[in-house]
């Protein structure tokens, strides 16, 4: 259901969205919104480049880049899914 949702909320100025996470339990509610949010996210948006990286003492984080190189962060170190989705929608939502 949250996919689906999802697919509405992203600007239409978001060019790419890239995830980092570490390989403990900090990134355990990323790792379960991506899970649940990846196919429907990319079923909506076919060209959006998502580039999911996983590596070791790295922090928690979704970077939105939007048109002419502009980026915003959000860290999202020891979330939960539904709070990390609830950052996602904010980060994607408007390319402000």
């Amino acid at each position: 259901m949250a996919a689906r949702a999802l697919s509405t909320t992203v600007s239409k100025g978001l060019r790419e969205l890239r995830v980092h996470m570490s390989q403990g339990a900090g990134s355990q509610g990323l790792r379960d919104f991506i899970v649940k949010a990846y196919p429907g996210l990319k079923q909506a948006n076919p060209g959006l480049p998502v580039l999911i990286r996983e590596a070791s003492g790295v922090e928690s984080r979704i970077i939105a880049r939007f048109e002419y190189g502009k980026e915003r962060k959000i860290v999202v170190d020891d979330l939960t899914a539904g709070d990390v989705e609830q950052q996602f929608r904010a980060l994607v939502s408007s390319d402000k």
